[in-house]
């Protein structure tokens, strides 16, 4: 009976649940400082690699090509998703109390959820423009036309944005018999367990947006990289360079973004108590953090047009 009326009670208090506290972050004391100085310089580091290779693409017409415009996008987005997690974690790493009020803890669920869906979907369309380009050469500038860049880019963006929009709304409209948030950073499925009612139909959708955002994209780089193998192994050995120069950092990005996503649902889901509290709250991070840094990085180190590119534009402010 006690527990009924705790229970009625939180429920009514429920609607007045105005900010979350996070609860994973371990008490370092002096050491703050220093992941602070190491988170920050990281985050300098990915506005630096992204807004420099964002700038060498626009600026340079022989670089206004369908691979390269899809690369723009995806730089573009790294610096959405890190500015959705580096200014909140710096903040938070230095205070005493770990807490969030609750709109921006939505907020930063809508930029972290649109984020991952967002680099799926511009992976998949990366994929689909080096199966165009290798497998069907000669037809490459009739179909990778300026329109269909367009839209490529377009269902890169838009539909994400609505379908993770539509989750958050469902989440801030749910009762809440709590506001701990079991990690450093808000989570949706987190905020769905503190329901007080029955959240199937929430926990219903966010596994068919999963599917939508993750396995689709995911099932066309494997349809696209399957034909490309095929080619190559039918091919001469000019097709085979090919291949092996453009996907290789395009393929080393899905596996180490997959990675990380694969490692964030598990979590979510399964009970990981059984993992060290360090690093269950590092590996979380992992897809946030590494990714921004490795695709710039990755992309400029291993393509030669944008390495020289990017030499002679830092060539010419010296």
């Amino acid at each position: 009976m006690f527990a009924l009326q705790t229970k009625l009670r939180m429920k009514i208090n429920s609607t007045h649940v105005l900010y979350f506290t996070l609860s994973a972050f371990l008490d370092t004391d002096m050491l703050s400082y220093f992941f602070f100085f190491i988170l920050l310089v990281l985050y300098v580091l990915i506005i630096g690699s992204n807004v420099l290779l964002i700038v060498v693409i626009c600026v340079n017409r022989s670089l206004h090509e369908p691979m390269f415009l899809f690369l723009c996008s995806l730089f573009v987005n790294e610096l959405y998703g890190s500015l959705g997690l580096f200014p909140f974690l710096l903040v938070q790493i230095l205070s005493d109390v770990h807490i969030i009020p609750a709109p921006l803890c939505l907020l930063q669920i809508f930029c972290i959820y649109t984020y991952g869906s967002v680099e799926f979907a511009n992976l998949a369309v990366m994929s689909y423009d080096r199966y165009v380009a290798i497998c069907r050469p000669l037809q490459y500038h009739s179909l990778m036309t300026a329109r269909r860049i367009t839209f490529l880019i377009s269902i890169t963006w838009l539909p994400p944005l609505f379908c993770v929009g539509f989750t958050v709304f469902l989440s801030s409209s749910l009762q809440l018999c709590g506001n701990v948030i079991n990690k450093v950073y808000c989570d949706n499925h987190s905020i769905i367990k503190l329901a007080c009612n029955d959240p199937t139909a929430n926990n219903i959708y966010e596994l068919i947006m999963a599917f939508l955002t993750v396995c689709v994209p995911v099932s066309v780089i494997l349809y696209t990289y399957l034909r490309i193998l095929q080619v190559c192994f039918s091919g001469s050995e000019q097709t085979r360079q090919k291949a092996v120069s453009t996907c290789t950092p395009h393929l080393a990005s899905v596996i180490n973004f997959s990675f990380g996503v694969s490692f964030e649902i598990l979590q979510s889901r399964f009970n990981m108590d059984t993992v060290p509290g360090l690093l269950r709250t590092i590996f979380p991070l992992y897809y946030l953090t590494c990714q921004p840094l490795f695709n710039p990085v990755l992309y400029g180190l291993n393509m030669s047009r944008i390495r020289s590119m990017c030499k002679k534009l830092l060539l010419r402010k010296m």
